[in-house]
């Protein structure tokens, strides 16, 4: 694979990631509630399921997926759920605590933020079948492979940490300069949307 091949990769890959999804929601949510220090965890998590998806393609497990109607079906009824259960949580919200006095929610672990952004990606057959779609044609088939696709997970994962931490930036800044309001308000729009991708992902299907 060649540098000229790997930048055209993090351009398309760029503006993927950037599109408003399940992770950045997260991110955005994340930052606005626990401040962007508590956030990093969830993109950690997200940053973890990019290295799963990139493996699993390699492996041929998207592959899988796009013919094997079961497990596909598997797969996106347990990311629908699970998405909804967190826009459910996120609509229900009274709101995050201020952060300029506690730092943050209580009772909130880095364990449990890096496990909701983790397994909000690796659950979305979407990713499955889009990388499937989109990586081989920038592997050299001619050369060895895993060092291709190592190279594109830490490109991947690179920019997928990067565009998260914009998101939970800004999320952060909005309560800075609204306090609690923003972050009842930023709770809402994130769990409206996050059920939206939900009902979006229940009824994709294999052929899209």
């Amino acid at each position: 694979m060649s540098l000229a091949t790997l930048l055209v990769f993090a351009l398309v890959a760029l503006v993927a990631i950037a599109t408003p999804g399940p992770t950045v929601l997260l991110a955005l949510a994340n930052g606005s509630r626990y401040g962007v220090r508590r956030s990093v965890p969830g993109m950690l998590g997200a940053v973890a399921s990019d290295f799963v998806l990139v493996g699993a393609v390699a492996l041929g497990l998207g592959a899988l997926l796009a013919a094997s109607e079961f497990w596909f079906s598997v797969v996106k009824w347990v990311g629908a759920a699970y998405l909804a259960w967190l826009g459910v949580r996120l609509l229900r919200s009274q709101g995050g605590l201020d952060l300029s006095q506690a730092g943050g929610a209580e009772g909130v672990t880095a364990r449990s933020v890096f496990a909701k952004s983790f397994l909000v990606a690796v659950t979305n057959p979407k990713g499955y079948l889009f990388c499937s779609a989109l990586l081989p044609q920038f592997i050299d088939a001619n050369a060895p492979q895993w060092p291709q696709y190592a190279a594109i997970a830490v490109v991947f994962a690179g920019l997928d940490f990067a565009v998260m931490l914009a998101y939970a930036i800004v999320g952060a800044k909005a309560v800075q300069l609204l306090h609690r309001r923003a972050v009842l308000w930023l709770d809402r729009c994130c769990g409206g949307a996050l059920l939206a991708l939900a009902g979006s992902l229940a009824f994709y299907r294999r052929s899209a």
